[in-house]
């Protein structure tokens, strides 16, 4: 094209007439270098550009019949016009023009590679797509069979501007292709689908996508490609312009949410027994089992937890598998708070017989509390490790890697043997020594406390295996 004669460089653009919701074509007049000769050059959707060049019916025909041809291979339709003018004075609109059509331009975008599994992976997470795009219907139906969408419902543009708000409410329900939708229908549409009670996402480029970006929940904007107000208008942008990256997004928020949940979970449990162990020897009178140094030591191992070990745990295996939750439930049920508080009390109790068997038995006040408190520590690292999964086992999990979590662990016990072998620390903590069977006890009594948990994941999973749950 570099060496057509059909360039001419030194033409003069001097009118651009828009694309309209009116007319879905655009028309640039150029002027020669002679000052006295007008080319105008159109371009749009084929049946504005047909409407433009007033085809005969027969024609019409002929051209939709190769617009649905190159449709169906999934190419986006233009046609393409011009017309020449001698006046000065140009006209207002397009259809003042002699327009003669030149042809159809079809353009292939082929679909990314990873679009298709993106798509499945959506619909396995309950997430319905929706095409909205200003392209032919047949294009929209093609590019929508290569990357799974149904197909067999489509609306057209013309035919959403003829729907009341409520028959939109009611299509929007099971339609997922919109075609040659003007901006401001997608606005419409968004705010259809919320009125249905969805929570929406929207993605766009463009200035026109602006206002729908802004009334979605979740307004993503392409980084790439699109427009600054399209970005400032978005909730998110895109770096990459890849539609995978929204379904990488959506599972790493759910790996987030699910790991904000078992810390909250963790958390609860743990102080259950703490705050029992600082208030039982109180009230009844025993021996203290806590000092402010106990207490450091066990935040020493708490911390870490919470904001390292968790958030480093990687995300469950179903978790593309579960529909969105509820927006309007709460962030911890009262189900995962009974939960976490039976876990807590049943650490409470098996600490606390500990404590009682051992004064019971005249082993000393210094051993007594080691006892307790070793047994706590290793409670305290059965919550954490049962607290990874809610379905899956201490077992199960361990196969999954976590970096994080074993420097938590390995950590804990370190302190752990320091302060009962270190004569220094011994008596700083006010331990007693412990031998091999003492912490063998301690170990099963800590294991021992969390084992009703283990099982009702065991329980719970062969429920759902059954169809039960």
């Amino acid at each position: 094209l570099a060496k057509t004669e059909h360039i001419h460089r030194d033409w003069e653009l001097v009118r651009e007439y828009p694309l309209s919701k009116k007319l879905l074509a655009m028309s640039r007049v150029w002027r020669s270098s002679s000052g006295n000769e007008f080319v105008i050059a159109a371009k749009g959707a084929p049946e504005a550009i047909a409407e433009l060049c007033h085809i005969d019916p027969d024609r019409q025909k002929e051209i939709s019949n190769n617009i649905q041809a190159m449709a169906n291979e999934g190419m986006r339709v233009l046609g393409v016009a011009k017309a020449s003018f001698q006046k000065i004075d140009l006209p207002d609109g397009q259809h003042d023009f002699e327009f003669e059509f030149l042809g159809l331009i079809g353009m292939e975008d082929p679909v990314r590679p990873g679009v298709p599994e993106a798509i499945k992976e959506c619909y396995s997470a309950g997430i319905r797509v929706v095409m909205i795009t200003g392209d032919y219907p047949g294009t929209a139906q093609a590019i929508a069979r290569q990357i799974g969408l149904p197909t067999d419902k489509v609306i057209t543009g013309p035919e959403l501007a003829g729907l009341r708000d409520q028959e939109l409410q009611e299509k929007v329900r099971d339609i997922c292709i919109f075609s040659r939708v003007v901006p401001e229908q997608k606005l419409r549409l968004v705010k259809a689908l919320k009125a249905n009670g969805e929570v929406v996402a929207m993605t766009g480029d463009g200035v026109n996508d602006a206002p729908a970006l802004k009334a979605a929940d979740i307004g993503i904007a392409m980084g790439g490609r699109g427009t600054d107000v399209a970005r400032e208008s978005a909730s998110l942008v895109l770096l990459d312009d890849d539609f995978s990256s929204i379904v990488k997004a959506i599972k790493s928020g759910r790996r987030i949410f699910d790991n904000i949940k078992k810390a909250m979970a963790y958390i609860l449990a743990i102080h259950v027994p703490i705050a029992g162990i600082s208030l039982i020897p109180v009230l009844l009178g025993w021996p203290l089992i806590f000092f402010p140094v106990h207490v450091v030591l066990l935040e020493l191992i708490i911390d870490p937890a919470c904001s390292i070990a968790f958030e480093a745990e990687p995300e469950e295996a179903d978790v593309m598998d579960r529909p969105p939750r509820d927006p309007n439930a709460p962030l911890f049920s009262s189900h995962a708070l009974g939960l976490s508080l039976l876990q807590g009390l049943s650490v409470l109790v098996i600490v606390m017989a500990v404590f009682t068997v051992s004064l019971y038995r005249g082993q000393g006040e210094a051993e007594a509390r080691a006892l307790t408190y070793t047994t706590l520590i290793f409670a305290n690292l059965g919550l954490i490790l049962a607290n990874r999964s809610w379905t899956r086992t201490i077992l199960e999990t361990m196969s999954t890697p976590n970096p994080a979590l074993w420097w938590v662990v390995g950590g804990a016990l370190v302190f752990l043997a320091m302060a009962i072998y270190v004569p220094f620390l011994r008596e700083l903590f006010s331990f007693a020594y412990l031998h091999f069977i003492d912490i063998a006890i301690c170990f099963i009594a800590g294991i021992a406390s969390i084992l009703w948990f283990e099982a009702l994941k065991i329980f719970n999973g062969r429920n759902r295996d059954s169809g039960m749950l």
